[in-house]
């Protein structure tokens, strides 16, 4: 890997905070690129537009989506303004680079009855891994929580005060997340079960203890139990699914945006937004579907 990769990941970490995933995300995009520029016998360091224009023109060819294109864009301009600001190049070769034309896509859509369906199905799981898999459809469903925050959800943020969650999110930031009282149920139920997640005798600061390395639940074995659970119920549903869920029905039944903004942990209530347009189209398809005069050619 080009040595500038390292250093910009480190400064990104050390000046700006980044989290690992975040940087795990920038040091694949860079390493992708790289891979191509030295084909071309060249380095990510030293490489040009004409290097840049071509690696996005295969990208395109290879019909990848245009938010990867637009991601790894990103990156790169990050990448060589650090290196413009560490005066390890002159120029900025991202420059004289079009990003691509990008629809920002919906949100998958997850019907009341649906998600009352798959909260059914989880409550009918016996034993302890049943109840825990309750426990992290409610929090998900319930909560709005992304499946990073609730796999590192502590223990003790779960027991400060049973009418919220506390949250930390993205950039170290917390917030308080309300608790309805079916997931406050299921949290219940579940921490009186937890013990059995833990290895005999030991102890663990994670809501959700495992005894892999990471201590706690990981991303991909929580995104596998949900997927699973959907299936078996003819659903095709994952973490982040519920969390729309969870934005696209407060919205639906009334909510302000600021509220959900909050309560999702947004950063910018641009991105809270395009939930109002989710309720759009569903009321566009509604009139479309229901009303005499739109079925009218």
């Amino acid at each position: 890997m080009d040595r500038h990769i390292e250093a910009f990941l480190e400064m990104l970490a050390a000046e700006r905070g980044a989290a690992a995933l975040t940087l795990d995300a920038y040091r694949n995009d860079l390493c992708q690129v790289e891979t191509f520029v030295r084909r071309r016998g060249a380095t990510l360091t030293a490489a040009t537009s004409d290097d840049l224009r071509d690696y996005l023109g295969s990208l395109a060819g290879a019909r990848r989506a245009p938010g990867t294109a637009a991601r790894r864009l990103s990156a790169l301009r990050q990448f060589y303004r650090f290196l413009v600001l560490e005066k390890i190049r002159r120029d900025d070769p991202t420059a004289a680079l079009d990003g691509p034309r990008l629809r920002r896509p919906l949100p998958k859509v997850l019907g009341q009855a649906e998600a009352e369906k798959l909260i059914a199905a989880a409550r009918a799981k016996d034993g302890a891994e049943g109840v825990r898999l309750l426990c992290l459809v409610e929090l998900l469903y319930g909560g709005g929580l992304r499946v990073s925050e609730l796999v590192t959800l502590t223990l003790g943020a779960a027991r400060r005060d049973p009418r919220f969650l506390v949250v930390r999110g993205k950039g170290g930031k917390e917030r308080l997340v309300p608790l309805g009282r079916p997931a406050r149920r299921a949290l219940d139920a579940y921490l009186a079960v937890r013990d059995r997640f833990l290895r005999d005798g030991a102890e663990s600061r994670w809501l959700f203890p495992s005894r892999g390395a990471e201590g706690h639940l990981t991303r991909r074995r929580c995104g596998q139990l949900i997927e699973g659970l959907a299936r078996e119920t003819g659903l095709k549903v994952s973490p982040h699914v519920l969390r729309h869920a969870f934005a696209s029905h407060l919205v639906d039944r009334g909510a302000d945006l600021r509220s959900v903004q909050e309560m999702l942990g947004h950063a910018d209530i641009a991105t809270t937004q395009i939930y109002t347009h989710v309720r759009s189209e569903r009321l566009k398809r509604l009139v479309q579907e229901a009303h005499p005069l739109a079925r009218r050619k």
